[in-house]
């Protein structure tokens, strides 16, 4: 197949785990003599460094005609002054609203191989999979804003038509899975959650009587997920809810560098990135997991370009790796950033049966191919 991906690499860890994001692509283009027309753009502080806005125009061009966009990070300490006037989080939030990303899958899986690494007991975290769907362009994240010396206010805002979107999709994937849908609301104190109540339970009964709806107010979901996280199998909620519990339900997998995040609409390219931040204190030093951005490439084959078993080729290579102790630091490995991207490159390779001795492009080669594409 051919395929335009718009690729953000961003800042902090952002290039280099990018960076093992385009050596996978090209390996698994390869394998599958498969096209991708790979196009590198700015985002973030590194665009405001550039050309002074976090999301340049030609950047928002090129995502607009891609098949499916790779996001590495945006934001650091040189850019963190929460009073600037143009900051690298806008150049993200302008991308989602503008593309109508509004529902963030969030996948969490804990394979027993890393059970020592997460707080939380190894029989608690047996058979915990599950999916949080967050909303992704309402709530106080975009609400109107008022910020003076002594008053700030947010405003937190969803109307109907936002609520049904994102509750259809999230019951649509709770369909395909185990049939069971966890609200998450604040509906005792708030009455946008009130709404985000009634209006669920209006489309569960009407769309989806075949599914197990639960209810949860977001404190109680925040201790269950500690202590029955395997009872879980697709939560959704409210944006700022959905921010601090896929947080949260990182610690279940053991590190934030392992999960993986798409950003969906209704129409036009998607959005995967990894969930964690640009991490400035490990940026430059190859020591970044990339796994969490080799699985957000394995969303993106799934969601956006129909390839199924190359994504299930791509999860079992990293579960692999995983299983062998072949990771970065953070999961108790020892191995860099690129190497890690290497073992799993490696063992897709074994599995289609080609020789271990093939190696991806050169860095000159893979800048000319993006060059001559862009």
């Amino acid at each position: 197949m051919e395929a335009t991906i718009t690729l953000l690499p961003g800042d902090g860890i952002g290039p280099e785990i990018m960076a093992e994001a385009e050596r996978l692509l090209e390996t698994v283009a390869r394998i599958g003599r498969h096209h991708f027309q790979l196009k590198r753009r700015p985002i973030g502080g590194a665009a405001i460094d550039a050309v002074g806005q976090p999301l340049p125009s030609n950047t928002l061009a090129d995502c607009r005609h891609a098949d499916a966009i790779l996001l590495g990070a945006v934001g650091g300490p040189q850019w963190d002054d929460p009073a600037a006037s143009i900051r690298p989080e806008q150049g993200l939030l302008q991308l989602r609203q503008t593309l109508g990303l509004y529902a963030n899958l969030r996948p969490v899986r804990v394979l027993p191989a890393l059970h020592g690494l997460s707080p939380i007991r190894p029989e608690r975290l047996a058979g915990v999979d599950l999916v949080v769907v967050r909303e992704l362009t309402g709530g106080l994240y975009f609400g109107r804003k008022l910020q003076l010396k002594d008053l700030a206010e947010d405003v937190c805002r969803y109307s109907r038509a936002e609520i049904e979107r994102v509750v259809r999709r999230a019951a649509l994937l709770a369909r395909s899975r185990r049939g069971r849908l966890t609200l998450v609301d604040k509906a005792n104190v708030l009455a946008t959650s009130r709404l985000w109540r009634s209006v669920t339970r209006e489309v569960i009964e009407r769309e989806f009587p075949d599914l197990e709806l639960e209810v949860l107010l977001v404190d109680a979901a925040a201790m269950h997920l500690i202590t029955r996280p395997a009872d879980f199998d697709v939560i959704v909620t409210e944006n700022l809810f959905g921010d601090i519990l896929t947080d949260e339900a990182a610690m279940l997998a053991g590190s934030m560098g392992l999960l993986p995040s798409a950003s969906l609409g209704d129409h036009g390219p998607a959005l995967y990135e990894p969930i964690h931040g640009s991490a400035p204190d490990l940026a430059g030093r190859n020591i970044a997991n990339p796994h969490g951005m080799l699985l957000s490439v394995a969303m993106m084959f799934q969601h956006s370009l129909g390839l199924v078993e190359e994504a299930r080729q791509v999860e079992q290579a990293i579960d692999a790796c995983i299983a062998a102790g072949q990771t970065t630091t953070d999961l108790g490995g020892s191995l860099s950033t690129r190497a890690a991207g290497a073992a799993v490159r490696e063992r897709l390779l074994q599995g289609a049966g080609h020789k271990a001795s093939a190696r991806p492009l050169s860095t000159d080669q893979r800048v000319a191919s993006l060059a001559a594409h862009s």
